[in-house]
């Protein structure tokens, strides 16, 4: 049992309870820790979806004339590099 959690109280489908149920007898733990793990992995799951959701915002945004410089020049000090290595 949690020793320094949150008690609260929840209405859930008598189908996921008895999965609860059944899942806690399996593993030998308490509907507690259960219930815990899937709001944590519920909880992980979220964030990741809000950080892909801002990566795609930022990397869907035009790039700025000053980036497309950037890495043509990049590109081109590269390119000499390599050039130079061979010869």
């Amino acid at each position: 049992m949690h020793t320094n959690g949150m008690k609260i109280a929840i209405s859930i489908p008598e189908d996921i309870f008895q999965e609860i149920e059944k899942i806690a007898k399996e593993q030998k733990t308490s509907r507690s820790r259960v219930i815990a793990a899937a709001a944590r992995e519920y909880v992980r799951k979220n964030e990741t979806r809000r950080l892909i959701a801002r990566l795609d915002a930022a990397y869907s945004e035009p790039d700025a004339p000053e980036d497309i410089a950037r890495r043509k020049a990049m590109a081109s000090y590269q390119m000499k590099r390599l050039k130079r290595k061979k010869a």
